[in-house]
């Protein structure tokens, strides 16, 4: 090798480099955590990138575009944080799988909360415009169903379902943007206090199951 020729440890090989695509999504999440959505523009995140300004464009119609993979991501990651939970029911039970569940979605929610705020905002997304943004959505939902399912033997009903979802997605909705977030400044904090509360909301979901007619 000639002393002009780069070495091969001074190249980064293509497949390390990260596609227009990726960096388009990863600066638009830096910008929705650091901004939320109004921080969010095609010509911004195209400076924040480092790319032309059309660049975006290449795989983007719109801000709500790349909005809606975000969210479709986000689905993604939640569905396959609560699979896992659901998947551990038959070694740990009614309490544990409850508990679980729990710690996927406040988890989730508590490491991205930038993307957590806007997937199940309608105004914000319009799912209806994008079939993987639905489809993901969809998914989760069904995982949430499979919980119900599980813990009521069988049983479902959009009640049952709603009951199970407003007990996760209220405590995530208190610590992120909530009085919760100010008494609670670290996530260690956040974390035991969410876990305590989701224990004590398990415990009393089975403890009830025992006493309906």
């Amino acid at each position: 090798m000639s002393a002009g020729e780069p070495s091969a440890s001074a190249v980064s090989p293509p497949s390390a480099l990260p596609t227009l695509r990726a960096r388009v999504l990863e600066t638009s999440r830096e910008l929705l955590a650091s901004g939320g959505l109004a921080a969010l523009s095609m010509r911004e995140v195209a400076r924040r990138a480092g790319v032309t300004h059309q660049a975006p464009y290449h795989h983007f119609p719109d801000k709500e575009s790349i909005v809606a993979e975000l969210v479709t991501e986000g689905f993604e990651e939640l569905s396959r944080r609560m699979a896992l939970a659901n998947d551990a029911a038959a070694a740990g039970g009614k309490t544990a799988v409850l508990r679980r569940a729990a710690a996927a979605f406040l988890g989730f929610a508590l490491e991205h909360p930038a993307v957590f705020r806007v997937m199940f905002r309608p105004e914000m997304c319009d799912a209806a415009r994008f079939p993987r943004a639905l489809a993901a959505a969809e998914g989760a939902r069904a995982e949430c169903e499979r919980l119900v399912r599980i813990v009521h033997d069988g049983h479902y009903s959009q009640a049952l379902a709603s009951m199970h979802w407003a007990h996760v997605h209220g405590l995530a909705c208190l610590v992120l943007d909530g009085p919760l977030g100010a008494e609670l400044p670290t996530e260690e904090a956040r974390r035991a206090h969410l876990m305590e509360a989701s224990a004590h909301f398990a415990a009393l979901v089975v403890g009830g199951l025992g006493h309906q007619t």
